[in-house]
């Protein structure tokens, strides 16, 4: 059996999303606790990655680093690049 490219790719997409989203609420409950909490740069790598959208909703769902402009520039920042290089995998795989 062999996978397409855009399966592949779609699986992957899904993943870091759903990898992104776990993290931002784990870090929330990590915070809430006064725990060890994940780096904003492996919340930052996620995003740029491709999990972009499960971080997003992250940030909304769970309320968390709202308050923060310098991470969340950095985040949109993040985020546009990411988008465009999907943009760009997905027009090379079409």
């Amino acid at each position: 059996m062999t996978l397409e490219p855009t399966t592949i790719a779609a699986v992957a997409f899904a993943a870091l999303n759903a990898i992104a989203f776990a993290a931002f609420g784990f870090d929330k409950l990590e915070a809430r606790r006064g725990a060890r909490r994940v780096p904003e740069r492996t919340l930052h790598v996620l995003a740029l990655l491709g999990g972009f959208a499960g971080a997003a909703a992250g940030i909304v769902l769970f309320r968390h680093k709202t308050r923060k402009a310098g991470f969340l520039a950095l985040f949109v920042v993040a985020s546009a690049v990411s988008i465009a290089a999907w943009l760009a995998i997905a027009r090379s795989l079409s």
